[in-house]
């Protein structure tokens, strides 16, 4: 199977997936997450050093995540035993409300593009997703680099920001309440 990027402006495909959320094991589909921002936040595997501290951080701003209509799924090529199993032995992982997708043939970690063939794991790749389905922004990382949930709410709030007001641009490292950008032939040159 191919191994692609998907497109910015691109509606992302439905999937059926299996879960592991609040001491259950579920189905769910992406559509079931139509009308909330989403992000898809991949990483290698289960027990392991850098995965943790991610996944952590994103628990720990979860409820912000939550007030900013985003709903987060980590995903890895884990099964829903394996993810259960971290949840139950770490104190990073227990503190995990979203849900985790366990992905173990790889098909969605393919469909997005950071499937590694050769080792059967997902690189770090982080995908945010609107309300209407459609793939706004997305970065991927060595393995070995960890991300920043301070940086992916900012850039959900930039994104949600442009969406409300049709014709702004964020520029580099706003948030909100700081000025916006109205692109057009007056600013040519001048910033």
């Amino acid at each position: 199977m191919e191994n692609r990027l998907p497109t910015i402006g691109e509606k992302i495909t439905d999937f059926d997936l299996d879960i592991y959320q609040s001491e259950q094991f579920k189905k769910i589909k992406l559509s079931d997450y139509h009308g909330k921002w989403l992000v898809l936040f991949f990483y290698p595997a289960d027990f392991t050093f850098v995965c943790p501290t991610e996944l952590e951080e994103l628990a720990n701003n979860y409820p912000t995540f939550q007030q900013i209509n985003t709903e987060i799924l980590s995903i890895s090529t884990d099964t829903t035993f394996v993810h259960k199993a971290w949840h139950d032995h770490s104190s990073a992982i227990k503190k995990i409300n979203y849900p985790m997708v366990a992905d173990p043939t790889g098909q969605l970690c393919r469909e997005f593009g950071v499937y590694i063939e050769t080792e059967g794991l997902a690189r770090r790749g982080t995908f945010i997703i609107d309300p209407d389905g459609i793939l706004q922004a997305f970065e991927i990382h060595a393995n070995n680099i960890g991300r920043s949930a301070t940086e992916l709410i900012r850039k959900i709030q930039a994104a949600q920001f442009v969406r409300e007001n049709n014709g702004e641009a964020c520029p580099a490292s706003w948030k909100p309440g700081n000025k916006t950008l109205t692109p057009g032939i007056d600013l040519v040159g001048k910033i």
